[in-house]
């Protein structure tokens, strides 16, 4: 990225070269870390890595059963994209879906039994090369500034939203004003 030049006015924070080389090593790991997760976990299970997260988050559940809108917002995930993999995992016999018993007009996501014996099979070798590729390199103190820097990012980016919504929730509130008056 070229360097910026200051403009007198210019009231936008660039970044100092330390900042640019942290960020540009951050989102190469961002990049990266998937990708190796996804490629071990393709390669020992036949999954892909939010197939798996997914999986998993379902087996934390009580019944290992959640709402699709539920499911949907612990992956990060559109509902339309979410329902197309519940529908590959459907198909493999891992999940299955049904109406919420409270509340017809949502459906649940259920981890199946085989579901949950192919995930136990694939988590030892997803853990393996989590802690590879992430805590075998890191000493204890880093990984104690990794799990505050992830948090405070995370926080940061859950206030942005929250106040993206409340203006945007504030914005449809206020009362409409008739431009002939």
């Amino acid at each position: 990225m070229p360097e910026q030049p200051p403009h007198p006015n210019d009231q936008r924070r660039w970044l100092t070269p330390a900042e640019l080389e942290t960020w540009q090593q951050f989102g190469r790991m961002m990049h990266r870390l998937p990708a190796a997760l996804e490629a071990q976990l393709q390669q020992d299970a036949d999954l892909r890595y939010l197939e798996y997260y997914v999986l998993a988050g379902l087996s934390d559940q009580p019944g290992h059963r959640m709402r699709m809108s539920d499911l949907a917002v612990l992956a990060n995930s559109e509902q339309s994209r979410l329902s197309h993999m519940i529908s590959r995992l459907e198909r493999r016999g891992l999940v299955r879906r049904e109406p919420d018993p409270t509340n017809g007009r949502y459906t649940h996501a259920i981890l199946t039994d085989a579901g949950y014996a192919h995930l136990v099979e694939a988590a030892p070798g997803h853990v393996a090369r989590v802690r590879d590729l992430v805590f075998d390199v890191l000493d204890p103190a880093e990984l104690d500034s990794l799990r505050t820097a992830a948090e405070k990012i995370s926080e940061r980016i859950d206030c942005r939203e929250q106040q993206a919504c409340t203006s945007k929730d504030t914005a449809q509130q206020l009362p409409h004003r008739d431009a002939t008056r």
